[in-house]
């Protein structure tokens, strides 16, 4: 039960450990694609937190964001592997601030096919932070083991 419970943990956290990867690779001077991709997403974002709150966010550095990203996933991928529930928390946390701005298909009508897609990608990622979740309780529910204690031979 051991072995495929660690083959499971290695199967799921290689979606973040390949997706860090690929990110750190293409990162370049610029940020890479991804940096090109957030951007925009990231200044959309901001311009509706800022409206809904009336509060100016600051300039946020999509480099510096791009890094952070490649950090959590990479160290959350890493620690999940080996059964820690910091490493879970990471991806899911990850997961929680990241979804909503890059799979932004509420900025998409129903009809436009960019929605579905964005929709499919939103819902992957919430499944993903329950599975997370559901790892995470497990964890934390499962109570240590107790050495039991030799019984105490009667005396006369």
């Amino acid at each position: 039960m051991g072995f495929a419970s660690f083959v499971g943990r290695v199967c799921f956290a290689s979606i973040f450990i390949l997706s860090a990867w690929q990110m750190f690779n293409e990162f370049g001077v610029d940020g890479g694609p991804a940096g090109k991709e957030l951007a925009p997403k990231l200044n959309l974002a901001k311009k509706h937190l800022s409206s809904q709150f009336h509060v100016n966010f600051p300039d946020i550095e999509v480099r510096q964001l791009i890094l952070t990203a490649i950090a959590m996933k990479g160290l959350g991928a890493i620690l999940f592997v080996f059964g820690h529930g910091f490493g879970a928390f990471l991806l899911i946390v990850y997961l929680l601030v990241s979804t909503p701005i890059l799979h932004d298909f509420y900025n998409y009508g129903p009809d436009e096919p960019r929605y579905n897609i964005l929709l499919g990608d939103f819902l992957q990622c919430v499944a993903q932070c329950g599975a997370l979740i559901f790892f995470w309780g497990m964890k934390n529910s499962i109570t240590k083991r107790r050495k039991k204690k030799a019984p105490k031979s009667k005396t006369a």
